[in-house]
């Protein structure tokens, strides 16, 4: 090879390696969306302990379905009657809203107010805890009442790279962050599942909590089961940053190839 061709077969090369460099950087290494991937593929049986669960407080601003039976269905009908609460629009929750909801809203107190019972607190009660204090309250009027309570209005977000991101009505207290993530269509083939954030509020602080899907111990997790009014986001990776800027990087594979071409044709020009 003369001198001359030495300077073309360098910018060949550089322009090979440039367009094996953008062709990796697109690629997803297959372990990164996959759940759970420290499970043996061969593994026939296996089995691990759950996170403990532990029944969610009451909380400020909750809207509460509460129930009361008594032996007079006149009094029935006006203790159920509950509160119509104003509620934005949740598109994405199951079942969906109407833009009131009926219940008992807990008020900045903490408390509730019941027809023909009077005000309560429950506000840092579970919902069972809840239902005996109101029984033991309106026992004081009717004769054994029977009391039923639940939350109307358990929901959580989920943001981020999930196919419906929105907010969610859960229909049960026990609910771990895989159901709310499948609710939300499952995590899209560009999304982190080794860094999904989980936000929630106590009464009185934040907490942010990390979490990877790719590994099983997060089932242990204190944060494996949600609470009400829990917000999970997932972030983007890498490739959903090249995929959002998918025509530069068409038009820079492009570029790669007629460089590529064009130095061929040089390096063949005597």
């Amino acid at each position: 090879m003369n001198n001359q061709n030495k300077p073309r077969v360098k910018i060949f090369f550089l322009l090979l390696i440039s367009s094996i460099v953008i062709l990796i950087s697109s690629c997803t290494e297959y372990k990164k969306i996959v759940y759970l991937n420290d499970i043996p593929d061969s593994l026939n049986y296996g089995s691990q302990k759950l996170a403990k669960y532990e029944d969610p407080k009451i909380q400020l601003d909750d809207i509460m379905s509460i129930t009361i039976l008594t032996i007079d269905p006149n009094t029935n009908a006006i203790i159920n009657q509950g509160q119509l609460v104003p509620q934005g629009v949740l598109p994405g929750s199951l079942p969906s809203l109407s833009q009131a909801m009926n219940g008992y809203l807990v008020d900045k107190n903490g408390e509730v107010l019941i027809p023909l019972v009077g005000t309560i607190k429950i506000a840092g009660l579970t919902t069972s805890e809840a239902r005996d204090l109101i029984k033991e309250k309106t026992a004081e009027f009717y004769k054994d009442p029977t009391v039923q309570v639940r939350f109307a209005n358990f929901k959580v977000t989920v943001l981020g790279e999930v196919s419906r991101p929105g907010t969610y009505i859960l229909p049960n207290e026990k609910n771990s962050i895989l159901d709310a993530i499948g609710l939300a269509g499952d995590l899209t083939i560009y999304g982190k599942r080794e860094d999904v954030l989980l936000m929630r509020d106590t009464l009185d602080h934040k907490i942010y909590v990390r979490m990877n899907l790719s590994n099983t111990k997060y089932i242990q997790s204190h944060y494996f089961y949600l609470r009400q009014n829990d917000v999970i986001y997932v972030e983007p990776n890498k490739s959903k940053v090249i995929a959002a800027d998918a025509q530069a990087t068409r038009y820079a594979t492009i570029g790669a190839a007629v460089l590529t071409a064009i130095a061929l044709i040089l390096i063949r020009i005597k």
